[in-house]
Order: structure tokens, then C-alpha cells, then sequence
């Protein structure tokens, strides 16, 4: 199965585990960040971004103005120039993408400004940073549905919080809790 089609066979679990994330705030579980960063790193162990490349192709990353210095003095435009051919202040000022796919996404699903990609793309999808928590409501909760390696963190998560019980969590986890249909298989 590929990342997209993963995505869509689970499309009914997505208000399960929204649901789940929301619930996960509040829930007192110990070890949350070192079991996200295992699995994060499980899931990029079983997903190539190069198969999907969903992420660049319907969502845009949020620039900060450092970013867009960044890449306009790289292309050899202005902050404006970039600003005017490219992006867009959404309602609560952030710099957006005017289009999807990104402007930067390659046939071959890679990115022609990776070297200098803004720093939102640099951290996608999030699920590796301590702080889980903190990323819940903006971030994963969107993410499921367009981003096979959040779904799978969030999947496994569920699996091992929620259907296994477990309160004391540790990044071991990952590997000793087996999927048992959870999670992205490949």
C-alpha cells in the first residue's frame, strides 16, 4: 500500500482519533514525547516522502519573514518580489502559499529549494518534537489527513494509550507493542 492510499483506507478512524488527540491534552500519560519520537522515527523507517509528497502538494507551509528573506535572496528576488509572485497574509497574518502544489514541488516530488526551505517545511510533520502536547490542536489534528507519518504516530499512539491501556510510556514502546493493524505497514 502506499502513503496515500494509507491515508484513505483510514479515513474513517479520523474523527476517532481527533477525538483521541483532544482527549490526550487533559490525559495524564507519562513518557508521551519519547514514545512520538520512536515512533516517529518508525514510521520514517516504512514511508518515503518521495512516494507521497503530500504535504507540498495540498498543504502550504506557514513562512516566517526570516524564511522568505531567505529564499528571495536565494532566487535573487526582493522580500517583495517573492512576497507579490508567491504568497498571501492569511486572517491571522501568516505567510502562506498563494497555490497548491507548492511552487517548489518537482515532478519527481522533490523540492528545488530544499536547501533553503522554510523552517516549517524543515520540521514537518511535527511529531518528532518534544511537546507533543503542544502541537495537538494546530498541527496534528490537521495532519492525519494529509501526512501518512502523522497518522501513523497518532495510530500507534492510540493503539498503545487506548487499546493496550498503557499510562507509563516509553519510547521502548514503539518496538515492543507490535502494531497489530495500527500504524502504516508498507
Amino acid at each position: 500500500m502506499n502513503p496515500k492510499e494509507y491515508l484513505k483506507s483510514k479515513k474513517k478512524k479520523y474523527p476517532t482519533y481527533t477525538t483521541f488527540l483532544r482527549g490526550l491534552i487533559q490525559r495524564k500519560v507519562r513518557g508521551l514525547d519519547s514514545l512520538a519520537i520512536a515512533l516517529n522515527k518508525e514510521a520514517f523507517k516504512k514511508i518515503d516522502c518521495l512516494e507521497c509528497a503530500n504535504c507540498c502538494t495540498v498543504m502550504s507551509p506557514t513562512y516566517k519573514k526570516s524564511d522568505v528573506k531567505r529564499i528571495a535572496k536565494h532566487l535573487g528576488m526582493s522580500f517583495e518580489q517573492y512576497y507579490d509572485k508567491y504568497l498571501y497574509k492569511d486572517e491571522i497574518g501568516d505567510y502562506m502559499n498563494r497555490k497548491t502544489p507548492c511552487q517548489f514541488l518537482k515532478a519527481d516530488k522533490k523540492c528545488s529549494i530544499y536547501p533553503v526551505r522554510p523552517d516549517d517545511c524543515r520540521g514537518f510533520p511535527h511529531t518528532q518534537n518534544k511537546d507533543f502536547k503542544l502541537y495537538i490542536s494546530g498541527t496534528h489534528k490537521q495532519n492525519i489527513a494529509y501526512c501518512p507519518a502523522t497518522l501513523h504516530v497518532v495510530e500507534r499512539l492510540h493503539q498503545i494509550i487506548i487499546e493496550k491501556g498503557e499510562r507509563n510510556l516509553t519510547a521502548k514502546m514503539a518496538t515492543t507493542i507490535k502494531p497489530e493493524g495500527a500504524g502504516y505497514q508498507g
